[in-house]
């Protein structure tokens, strides 16, 4: 006869409660992680956090540990994975972004253009960047210039026009942070990006604490900004602690902070004003200092014009290597214009809300479960987006089993090695592999990949924390805490 055992109410709140934070699916090696992550939790600065983790096995789609992972929680960086995943899915490796230079009216004898020159955008976030030799804007316009001269142009009678209209005209999202899209980090994004939609102002700073500095320069010359220094002096070595605040299509920029004492043309990144009307002003000016004269004021061009003859089209580099560069160095410019071009695919034109539908109706085609999960934009820069660990992992598992597995795995940071994982569990020598990527706000830090261990096994994984009052040193020792133990699971 079996003996019935009466539980209390409270014992059966504070089980419910452990439920909801941990899910022992796998009790083999999950102790020391579950130690930890519970340690972590009590210690300084952690006491108001939300803490995020979920483990999975990608071969069997088993999940092996769970602390709220079904909670939503703010991904940061984090974001991009999905963005960049699913321009794989959409857009293939291969795929390149199109720049194309026309022209409309006729070519008198003379080699006069009668009509205006178009550059109209194609969403390519590496035009005119300074990275990369081929993608410079000298070599750009060098590419354009030959062009045009094949064609017999010697001048042009009207203006360098710009069409952006692949994309909208809403470069930043409205839910971006004031302190951020003045900076190169919160530059928007335009159909007609051009070098990374920055610039660069060099300030000269004083040999005493304390004082303002002047600035140098600005580049790109064209760079349509007027800038205002407020920025003071502060310790040696205390390295690059300017804020700029502007405002998209304002030229107007006002850099505040500090740089360290004595410096001399000490490099700040702002956001540009309007990407697009640099590049054609840029190649107006180019133009005219390679013998082809041309009206010295561009102007944007609102519709496509018919009638337009191409002169040349400007391919990107493939989509595979902008993939990696976006998740290794987390570049924001570089993911918004990834998501908006993924909007053009069922829409009309690119916003950051038709990207985000069709993020979403992969999410669908891939039948993977999205509640507590939203999207806002492809960079993770709003504090509006949400996801659950569980998510996370379900995603990346479902992503093993796609051709573009291999590819995508390779644009993610490896552990003590490359881009933004550096810094994270060096010592692991060859028991393990972290692939991963990772996401950093005001009072979060996220981490999200794969750990690909020696016995053949790949474990998917995800850990987020949000609302530390700790800081960003402290944050980052208590998350490879976590990751080492989770690493260990088998």
């Amino acid at each position: 006869m079996s003996r019935r055992v009466r539980i209390s109410p409270l014992a059966l709140f504070t089980l419910c409660i452990a439920s909801a934070c941990f899910y022992p699916v796998s009790a083999q090696n999950t102790a020391d992680l579950q130690q930890t992550v519970l340690q972590v939790a009590k210690e300084q600065g952690m006491q108001h956090a939300t803490i995020s983790v979920c483990v999975y096995n990608t071969q069997n789609n088993r999940r092996l540990y769970s602390y709220n992972s079904e909670q939503s929680v703010i991904p940061a960086s984090v974001n991009k994975i999905f963005t960049t995943g699913t321009g794989f899915a959409r857009l293939g490796a291969h795929f390149r972004f199109v720049t194309r230079l026309s022209m409309r009216g006729y070519i008198d004898r003379e080699g006069v253009l009668h009509g205006n020159l178009y550059i109209i955008g194609g969403g390519d976030p590496l035009l005119g960047s300074y990275r990369y030799r081929q993608t410079a804007a000298d070599s750009l316009f060098e590419n354009w210039t030959k062009s045009l001269k094949k064609r017999g142009v010697r001048r042009v009678d009207g203006r360098v026009c710009y069409i952006t209209s692949l994309f909208d005209d809403q470069q930043v999202h409205d839910s971006w942070q004031w302190s951020d899209i003045g900076n190169y980090y919160g530059a928007g994004v335009s159909a007609l990006n051009f070098h990374e939609n920055m610039f660069f102002v060099y300030f000269n700073g004083d040999k005493k604490m304390g004082q303002q500095v002047s600035i140098a320069s600005i580049k790109p010359k064209n760079a349509n900004i007027l800038a205002l220094s407020e920025v003071t002096t502060a310790a040696a070595n205390t390295g690059d602690n300017v804020v700029i605040y502007g405002s998209p299509y304002g030229k107007e920029r006002l850099c505040t902070g500090t740089i360290p004492i004595g410096s001399s043309n000490f490099a700040v990144r702002g956001a540009l004003a309007s990407p697009a009307k640099c590049c054609a002003d840029m190649f107006a000016t180019y133009l005219r200092t390679h013998d082809i004269n041309v009206h010295s004021t561009s102007t944007q061009t609102l519709t496509m014009p018919d009638s337009l003859q191409v002169v040349m089209d400007y391919y990107s580099t493939d989509y595979y290597t902008i993939a990696q560069y976006t998740n290794l160095t987390s570049n924001n410019v570089y993911a918004e214009s990834i998501l908006k071009y993924l909007g053009t695919l069922n829409n009309k034109q690119g916003s950051f809300a038709s990207g985000v539908k069709e993020i979403s109706s992969y999410f669908k085609d891939k039948k993977l479960e999205a509640s507590g999960v939203r999207m806002v934009d492809g960079s993770g820069l709003s504090r509006l987006n949400r996801t659950t660990t569980d998510f996370i992992c379900r995603y990346l598992n479902m992503i093993t089993r796609e051709d573009y597995y291999d590819d995508f795995v390779h644009t993610l940071a490896e552990n003590g090695k490359s881009g933004t994982a550096k810094n994270i569990l060096p010592h692991l020598g060859t028991s393990a592999h972290i692939f991963l990527k990772t996401g950093t706000l005001d009072g979060v830090r996220a981490y999200a990949g794969y750990v690909k261990k020696d016995d053949g096994n790949t474990y998917s994984f995800a850990v987020i924390i949000n609302n530390h009052e700790c800081s960003t040193a402290q944050v980052n020792e208590k998350m490879n805490r976590i990751l080492a133990k989770l690493v260990a699971i088998k």
